[in-house]
């Protein structure tokens, strides 16, 4: 699920439901569309999972679906968010400090 959060500043709420919680982390500037240019994703609290259809003033609901584990370990997620749109697979990098979203070149389809 992605949240499109306009509070404190502008930036999109990825959470991923694993284990009851959701995992969450901002993205100050969205998913990325290119698999040559990372964002930076920061971690935040685990969301309960009634977070999901949570909206207000400041947030609302930019994609829902689910996500598939394509293959993780301590310092990588690789996963595939399949939302309204589509499906399109991305890589979380755990760099020590944050957490860089990474676009695969290798997409679901192709």
């Amino acid at each position: 699920m992605l949240h499109d959060h306009r509070k404190p500043q502008p930036h999109f709420d990825l959470r991923l439901e694993a284990d009851g919680v959701l995992r969450s982390w901002a993205v100050p500037k969205g998913l990325p569309t290119d698999p040559r240019r990372d964002r930076l994703a920061v971690p935040v609290d685990d969301h309960e999972l009634d977070h999901l259809t949570y909206e207000d003033d400041e947030k609302t609901i930019a994609d829902i679906g689910w996500w598939e584990d394509e293959g993780s370990n301590d310092k990588r997620l690789l996963f595939t968010l399949h939302g309204r749109d589509g499906s399109v697979r991305y890589a979380l990098i755990d760099t020590g400090s944050d957490w860089l979203l990474h676009r695969t070149k290798d997409q679901p389809g192709h």
